[in-house]
C-alpha cells in the first residue's frame, strides 16, 4: 500500500511538471506574439495614426486632419503633396504660397549698380481633398516630407445616426407630400406644397453634402521653413541717378524767373479784386494826413 502510494505521489509531481513546461511554451508564445502585435503598434504609430484607416462594421465616419509642419523647401513640398493628391484621385480646393519678408536693404556696388538683400520666410497654407480610402496615404507620404513636426490633429466623426435620420426625414417629406395631393386645390395647399418642396431641396442638399464628406476627406495642411531665406537682387544704383538729376541750374533758374512772372501777375490780380478797399483806405489815410496838417496850422493862444 504504501508502494502504491509512492508511485502515485511520483506521478501527481511528474505529469505538474510536464504541465508546468507546457505552460511555460504557451506563455512564451503569447509574450512573444505581443511583442509582435506592440511593435506592429509602433511601426503603425510612426506612419499614420489609426484613425486615418479605421474601419467599424456598420459605422460610418466622415474623417478630416489638419497638418502644422515645417519642411526644407516649401515650395518643392507644396508641389510634392499636390502631385500625390492627384495621383491618389484627390484635388486640391486651396493653396496659398506666399514669403514674409523680414528685413529689406540696398547696397551700393558701382556708380551704376546696386544689390537687394531679402531676408524672408516662405510658408504656405494648402486644403485638399483626398479620397476617404486613401487618407492614410497621403498622411504617410506628407509626413514624409517634414522637417519638424508642430502638431497633427486627425478626426473620425461618426454620422452613422445622422444619415439614418437623412433617411427617416426623406421618408417623412415624401409622405408629406402625398398627403398634400389629397388635399383639395386651393391657396393653402400650393403654399404648403411649396414649403415641402423647398425642405425637401434643404435635405437632398444634406444628404448630398454628407454622401460628399464620406467620400472625400478634407486635410488643412500649414508648412513652412524653419530659417530666414536671403535673396540677393541686382538692381538699378538708384542714388546715383537722384544725384544726377537733382539739381539743373539752367533749367531751375528759367523755372525760377517764369514762377515769379507769374507771381507778379497772381499780385495784380490780387490787387484788381480788392480795389475798393484800396480806394477807401487810401480816401482815409488822406482825410487823416489833412486833418493832421490843419491841426498844426492853427495859431497856439498863449494865456
Amino acid at each position: 500500500m504504501k508502494t502504491t502510494y509512492i508511485k502515485l505521489s511520483l506521478s501527481a509531481v511528474l505529469l505538474l511538471g510536464i504541465y508546468s513546461c507546457k505552460k511555460g511554451e504557451v506563455s512564451s508564445k503569447d509574450l512573444e506574439a505581443y511583442a509582435t502585435t506592440d511593435s506592429a503598434a509602433a511601426m503603425v504609430s510612426d506612419s499614420i495614426s489609426s484613425v486615418a484607416d479605421m474601419k467599424v462594421k456598420d459605422k460610418q465616419f466622415i474623417k478630416t486632419a489638419d497638418i502644422d509642419m515645417e519642411v526644407k523647401d516649401v515650395y518643392n513640398a507644396t508641389i510634392a503633396i499636390e502631385k500625390s493628391v492627384q495621383e491618389l484621385g484627390g484635388f486640391v480646393t486651396n493653396s496659398n504660397l506666399r514669403s514674409n519678408v523680414v528685413s529689406e536693404d540696398t547696397y551700393n556696388t558701382s556708380n551704376e549698380e546696386a544689390m537687394l538683400v531679402k531676408k524672408y520666410q516662405t510658408e504656405n497654407t494648402m486644403q485638399v481633398r483626398v479620397p476617404t480610402e486613401k487618407l492614410g496615404e497621403l498622411l504617410t507620404f506628407i509626413n514624409t516630407n517634414k522637417l519638424f513636426l508642430n502638431s497633427r490633429s486627425i478626426n473620425a466623426e461618426d454620422v452613422t445616426a445622422n444619415i439614418k435620420y437623412s433617411e427617416l426625414e426623406g421618408k417623412r417629406n415624401q409622405k408629406t407630400a402625398e398627403n398634400i395631393e389629397k388635399i383639395k386645390a386651393n391657396k393653402d395647399k400650393v403654399t404648403l406644397d411649396n414649403e415641402n418642396m423647398s425642405e425637401g431641396n434643404l435635405q437632398k442638399l444634406a444628404s448630398m453634402n454628407m454622401t460628399d464628406h464620406l467620400k472625400y476627406s478634407t486635410v488643412d495642411i500649414y508648412i513652412k521653413e524653419p530659417k530666414l531665406r536671403i535673396a540677393e537682387i541686382s538692381v538699378t544704383n538708384t542714388t546715383s541717378i537722384d544725384n544726377k538729376y537733382r539739381y539743373n541750374f539752367i533749367y531751375d533758374a528759367k523755372d525760377g524767373f517764369v514762377y515769379g512772372f507769374y507771381l507778379i501777375q497772381r499780385i495784380i490780380v490780387a490787387l484788381i479784386n480788392i480795389w475798393p478797399l484800396l480806394l477807401i483806405a487810401a480816401a482815409l489815410i488822406y482825410f487823416l494826413r489833412k486833418r493832421k496838417v490843419l491841426k498844426a496850422a492853427q495859431p497856439v493862444t498863449k494865456e
